[in-house]
């Protein structure tokens, strides 16, 4: 069914690009280029000094706060015994060394510390002592 071409309104459909070859290509972002470097160019003179680069902050050292795992060495370190990690939590927060947001910070290092047994083995930094209960490996 035909529609009466005045009710209906006029779509106009955008203009086809010009398909062009290689070397149309090629030439345009050679032009392109620079006219880019002509922008980017410096305005001194050209037998100026350059200017020396002063070191950014991303190149110095940063300092590291520990992470939980970090924070659960030490606590079992001052402690000396096999702790749960709820109180290896309680005191890494009230000495500062772990900060956190999270609901369930105690399963939080609890899953981490299981984790790291699994992963590296005789190599981990802890041993499951009892249920629940964690120490320092060798």
């Amino acid at each position: 069914m035909k529609k009466n071409a005045k009710t209906t309104k006029a779509t106009k459909r955008p203009a086809r690009k010009r398909i062009v070859t290689l070397a149309e290509y090629e030439a345009q972002a050679k032009a392109e280029a620079a006219a880019k470097d002509a922008q980017d160019a410096p305005t001194a003179a050209p037998d100026a000094e350059p200017k020396a680069k002063t070191p950014k902050a991303k190149d110095a050292p940063k300092t590291r706060k520990p992470g939980g795992l970090d924070a659960a060495v030490q606590v079992l370190t001052e402690a000396g015994e096999p702790l749960r990690c709820k109180d290896m939590v309680e005191r890494m927060l009230a000495q500062g060394l772990w900060q956190t947001n999270g609901k369930t910070p105690a399963a939080t290092i609890y899953a981490a510390i299981l984790r790291e047994i699994t992963t590296k083995g005789d190599a981990s930094r802890f041993r499951k002592t009892d249920r629940g209960r964690f120490a320092l490996a060798g």
